[in-house]
């Protein structure tokens, strides 16, 4: 058997593992796209490294775009066969490859207008709305805990990752030459105690383990620290200096954790009662299917629900999806805090509301997650004077503030907890993917000391035999 690694590899985004059986069988394991690579970033996601085509199964982890976002483009060239995945992350799938067509093809119409000017041929998207459609239809949705037989070489079970709704780490049984080898490929795992979803489970005994490391070799804030900070940056900028708060925010999970928290502080009198808009219109859906999937909530929501039947809706919050009333945010002089996609700052409205509010000292962006170095976000994190915003240069004179708590991603005692199940001298080989150069090395090393002793950081397109 075979493992290559065309993405996620040595970098966080774009994840693609692929397995190949001694008789020919070939399992791919997310098909993510690129994102916030720069100039790059379009060209590593015109090229897979292999012939989808040449693909028999598929298995997606969880719905986010870096997992999910080229499986259109893989059908399109070729893929014939079923997507296998947890009920909740077929129903964030589709709304989230519908955002991504059309962000594609809004993005080729302006590139292009600007490509006839200067009489260049006109490039097209990764994949349109159409090619979305003929996609889903391939999604075979499983339940978590069971194992289903997929042929009769290969068995395939979900146990919970608790990193975003729906997340699975995925568990596999392959028969080759009589021999059973049992590969467990983590997906994104999530943090013990988050405020919403249930915590990471322990998984089967494995033979070969592909472990993310986005934060592998960093330990997150306290979670009440961080909810006490959170409380300090809403009264110092919304109550104090009377600005605007402006929260980056992934459209799934983040946005519905950050709304959560908001509805306890205001409903416990930790802050006064102030206006909040969830500016997004995948966000606002994203949290009707988050509502509609209670069976994946942790004992201390449920029992929150059972004097606020919706943790997700209060009565100062406002779920905007028209472009008019996101436009008309930008005139409101008031405090109030504005909490829209993208997570990284790199795309959609919350990209204009930092342009219409970083040059004025009294607002604050709040970063609350993982941001790609490259992307807005990430630069933003490392406090410039200016920074540069649809091709303008803007003075940094808002207060830029950071909470790491809130990530969805699992930090190195997580992480170690997470691997607790697994006797390190029972796994043969263990692939670090999903992480930046230097930190995987840092979780290498963590690894090591504890035990496991065949560590690999596969390179881009590097194959191992296994």
């Amino acid at each position: 058997m075979k493992l290559s690694f065309h993405g996620a590899a040595q970098t966080v985004t774009g994840s693609k593992h692929l397995i190949t059986l001694k008789n020919g069988k070939k399992l791919l394991l997310d098909c993510g796209m690129f994102q916030g690579r720069g100039n790059e970033t379009d060209s590593l996601n015109r090229e897979f490294g292999f012939d989808p085509a040449e693909i028999d199964y598929m298995v997606l982890s969880h719905a986010h775009i870096d997992h999910s976002g080229l499986i259109p483009k893989l059908v399109n060239e070729g893929y014939k066969g079923k997507v296998y995945c947890t009920y909740p992350t077929k129903d964030l799938a589709q709304i989230l490859l519908l955002d991504s067509a059309h962000i594609q093809e809004t993005d080729a119409k302006f590139i292009n207008k600007k490509r006839r000017d200067a009489n260049k041929s006109a490039l097209k998207p990764l994949y349109e709305t159409q090619d979305v459609m003929r996609c889903l239809i391939r999604f075979v949705p499983k339940e978590l805990d069971e194992w289903h037989q997929i042929d009769e070489d290969i068995q395939l079970k979900f146990t919970e990752a608790g990193h975003i709704l729906g997340a699975a780490v995925v568990n596999l049984k392959i028969k080759e030459d009589e021999e059973i080898k049992h590969l467990t490929f983590t997906g994104d795992v999530g943090r013990y105690n988050d405020s919403i979803l249930k915590s990471p489970a322990p998984f089967p005994q494995a033979d070969i383990i592909i472990c993310e490391s986005t934060y592998g070799d960093s330990l997150h804030d306290d979670a009440q620290v961080s909810e006490e900070e959170f409380i300090k940056v809403i009264l110092r900028t919304c109550f104090e200096r009377e600005g605007k708060l402006i929260i980056p925010a992934f459209s799934v999970g983040r946005t519905q954790e950050l709304v959560y928290i908001l509805n306890r502080l205001i409903e416990s009198g930790n802050i006064p009662s102030l206006n909040v808009y969830v500016d997004s219109p995948l966000s606002t859906e994203a949290t009707r299917i988050t509502y509609n999937h209670p069976e994946c909530f942790n004992k201390k929501l449920l029992k929150y629900m059972e004097h606020d039947e919706n943790p997700f809706d209060f009565s100062t919050l406002r779920y905007i999806t028209d472009k008019e009333s996101s436009q008309d945010l930008n005139q409101k002089k008031e405090p109030c805090i504005i909490i829209s996609a993208s997570g990284m700052a790199e795309a959609g409205r919350v990209k204009h509301h930092i342009a219409n509010s970083i040059q004025n000292s009294r607002n604050t962006i709040l970063l609350a997650g993982y941001c790609e170095p490259n992307s807005l976000g990430g630069r933003l994190k490392l406090r410039p004077s200016n920074v540069i915003i649809f091709g303008e240069e803007y003075q940094v004179k808002a207060e830029i503030a950071e909470i790491k708590s809130l990530s969805a991603h699992a930090d190195y005692e997580d992480l170690s907890q997470f691997l607790a199940c697994q006797d390190p001298q029972l796994v043969k080989q263990f692939f670090v993917v999903h992480g930046e150069p230097e930190v995987q090395e840092h979780f290498k090393r963590r690894l090591i000391k504890k035990g496991f002793v065949e560590v690999y950081i596969p390179a881009p397109h590097q194959s191992f035999h296994v």
